[in-house]
């Protein structure tokens, strides 16, 4: 899999730990269809589908804080880094792609989620 070197990751392993300890200082994008939403979701990830993209972009900045801590999810992390490219590009300063994505998380923290 293709991943940006430049492009700050986070583990699902780490996201699990950060989740269960501060997760609410932190702002959690899913940029999955909602279609996949349905069959397996974080609780807590805000969805924005990239195929929406022009609904919401517009909102970005009135809806998230640029300087917050941003986790970006999707399928397997290359929506995900697309977005956090978007971000990192539009004036957010603290964006990390989860890599693996909500497959990884599902194999390695939370079996409860599906796979698909």
């Amino acid at each position: 899999m293709y991943q940006d070197q430049s492009l700050p990751v986070i583990t699902v392993e780490e996201l699990s730990t950060r989740l269960a300890n501060d997760g609410t200082g932190l702002q959690l994008i899913d940029v999955r269809e909602p279609e996949e939403v349905a069959i397996a979701y974080i609780e807590g990830f805000e969805v924005l589908p990239l195929s929406q993209f022009a609904q919401w972009s517009e909102e970005i900045d009135s809806r998230f804080d640029p300087n917050k801590e941003t986790f970006v999810i999707c399928h397997h992390g290359m929506r995900s880094a697309q977005m956090c490219l978007w971000l990192l590009n539009n004036g957010f300063s603290n964006v990390k792609n989860i890599r693996g994505g909500i497959a990884a998380y599902s194999l390695r923290v939370d079996s409860s989620i599906p796979q698909y």
